[in-house]
């Protein structure tokens, strides 16, 4: 294992009726923005819960942040909180919004556009912000990252800011998601785990076991979902397990790889495709190609989260490979990129961007433009 320093300063009030305590979790001087999506938080009574919950606070509301937040939307929503002093931000939503929020909220403490602070890769200062989260996927609610799409040059990075000072999350507010964004978030929580599990084997036994434990539970309520989405103990699983997959648990002193996400951003800059089901392509095509750099922890990840202990080692990785897609197809989800209308010049397009850029991405460096290209070719 190697050497690791941690730290994970948000704090996390789970359960149904929580929403009430952000009258307590803000203090009443701040001057507070609170940012939405398109407004299913109205239709699902979220935000009535919320400002209830805010009555005697300062508050103004800023809607709109797409579900790839946008950066000519962000710059906005920074221009609104400069122009009236606001000092502490509320996410209201989903990931995306959150992830916006993370940009809007070191926008309005930096002199420059907020594009900037993307590319550069960390804000250097941030007003301070919390959410409630209404999506189960990104893990955003309990990391620094935020994911920002600038659509002027068809481009998606992901940066890092504070982490949030709370986070509300009340498996309720998920009984009215339709059926794709619940689908989108078991992807994106599956991918989360596995950009962090299957790299190099014999690096922790706890991170393993942890890992694998969310695996195995996303295997176990996935078809439960499907039959009821208002069954409030498998939706907080499900919640819990979209926070545990990317708050730096499952991650500590081990390598790790993020090749698909990085691939799958730039299918979703070009294409618009939800960012989970962009995912549930792109994984696949990364463990066919990567097989043998991967071999050891395929093998483990066989036995261990399907019980593929018979035959030789080919023939159980490629089960395991077929398993992983088959549970992607059992979320009504597209595995190839002929499916939603992705040819070779995406494929290309995105090799020559990754190439250009001398990027090498994955846990031993190694995913250039090349392997990219060859890694959509197993998933074309």
């Amino acid at each position: 294992m190697n050497n690791f320093i941690f730290q994970n300063t948000t704090k996390l009030v789970f359960g149904k009726g929580q929403i009430a305590k952000l009258k307590d979790l803000i203090p009443t001087e701040k001057k507070i923005m609170l940012t939405f999506g398109g407004g299913s938080v109205k239709r699902n009574g979220i935000y009535e819960q919320v400002t209830a919950a805010l009555k005697g606070h300062n508050f103004i509301e800023f809607w709109g942040i797409e579900p790839n937040p946008t950066v000519e939307t962000l710059r906005k929503a920074i221009a609104e909180g400069k122009e009236k002093g606001i000092d502490f931000l509320l996410a209201v939503g989903g990931g995306s919004v959150l992830d916006g929020t993370k940009l809007v909220a070191a926008g309005i403490c930096y002199d420059g556009d907020a594009w900037d602070i993307v590319l550069k890769g960390q804000a250097d200062d941030s007003i301070p912000f919390g959410s409630v989260m209404t999506l189960p996927a990104t893990g955003s609610e309990m990391n620094t990252t935020g994911v920002i799409s600038r659509q002027e040059t068809q481009e998606k990075y992901g940066f890092n800011n504070r982490y949030p000072e709370f986070s509300i999350l009340d498996p309720e507010a998920t009984y009215s998601l339709p059926a794709k964004q619940v689908a989108n978030g078991l992807a994106d929580v599956y991918v989360h785990i596995m950009e962090q599990y299957m790299t190099t084997p014999g690096q922790s036994r706890v991170m393993d076991r942890w890992a694998e434990g969310l695996l195995l539970t996303i295997h176990e309520i996935a078809p439960k979902i499907k039959e009821n989405q208002h069954d409030y103990d498998t939706m907080a699983d499900f919640m819990l397990s979209a926070t545990m997959a990317l708050n730096d648990f499952i991650r500590m002193g081990i390598t790790q790889d993020w090749a698909t996400h990085m691939i799958g951003h730039e299918i979703t800059a070009l294409h618009g495709i939800d960012h989970g089901a962009s995912l549930a392509i792109v994984l696949n095509g990364t463990l066919k190609e990567l097989k043998e750099q991967k071999r050891g922890k395929l093998l483990q990840y066989a036995e261990r989260i399907f019980n593929i202990t018979q035959g030789g080692e080919d023939e159980r990785i490629e089960k395991a490979l077929t398993k992983t897609e088959e549970f992607f197809r059992s979320l009504g989800l597209a595995t190839r990129l002929s499916e939603v209308g992705i040819g070779d010049d995406t494929i290309n397009a995105i090799a020559e961007k990754f190439n250009k850029s001398g990027v090498a991405y994955g846990e031993n460096r190694n995913v250039t433009g090349d392997v990219a290209k060859a890694i959509l070719l197993q998933v074309k």
